[in-house]
């Protein structure tokens, strides 16, 4: 192996070292991505925890970012060796797949970031949304009572008013038209 590599050039030599070098930080970071050491609760990741951070946004410079560039540049860079191409090729050829492979990654933790869900509960959402009264009503917003209506997709149970003039018991099936400012349901009778 020695051998092998006091053979190279020096154009050649750098090429592999920055292959080799890269491709083992990258697999070691590819192993804590897998067992769970990138998570927001390690203390001193430099990737997450930022004073004034507003979110994840494109972020094109960052050091797994960097890792792979170096990865795909040495590797390509190789490739192109192996072809016999000129240097000056073998340079665009690595510095361009590099390129690809820093925005494929910068893109790829911006979408999976973009499809997490803040799961905050959107009282708006349940207007017009069909529930069923799940703790007695009382008539004319005289006692506070529960329905269960699906909300944002989950099933939930919200405190709930009406202005009906009796009072809807469990079972009955219910509409919110409106929503009180300190996030009371106001539901009507759906079959009168």
């Amino acid at each position: 192996m020695e051998q092998w590599f006091e053979a190279l050039v020096l154009f050649e030599r750098v090429y592999w070292i920055i292959a080799g070098v890269a491709s083992a930080i990258f697999l070691v970071l590819l192993v804590i991505t897998l067992l769970g050491g990138d998570s927001d609760t390690v203390e001193g990741d430099v990737d997450t925890e930022i004073e004034g951070d507003t979110g994840i946004h494109f972020q094109f410079l960052s050091f797994k970012n960097l890792i792979g560039f170096l990865t795909i540049f040495g590797w390509s860079g190789i490739a192109a060796l192996h072809a016999e191409l000129p240097k000056f090729a073998v340079v665009l050829i690595s510095v361009i797949c590099g390129l690809l492979m820093m925005i494929a990654m910068a893109s790829l933790f911006y979408y999976l970031a973009k499809l997490q869900s803040s799961g905050t509960l959107k009282l708006t959402n349940a207007i017009n949304q069909v529930g069923e009264v799940y703790l007695t009503i009382g008539a004319n917003r005289s006692k506070i009572g529960k329905v269960s209506i699906t909300v944002q997709g989950t099933l939930r149970e919200l405190d709930a008013l009406t202005e009906e003039n009796a009072d809807l018991h469990q079972g009955n099936v219910v509409r919110v038209s409106k929503i009180t400012d300190n996030g009371i349901l106001i539901v009507e009778l759906l079959n009168k």
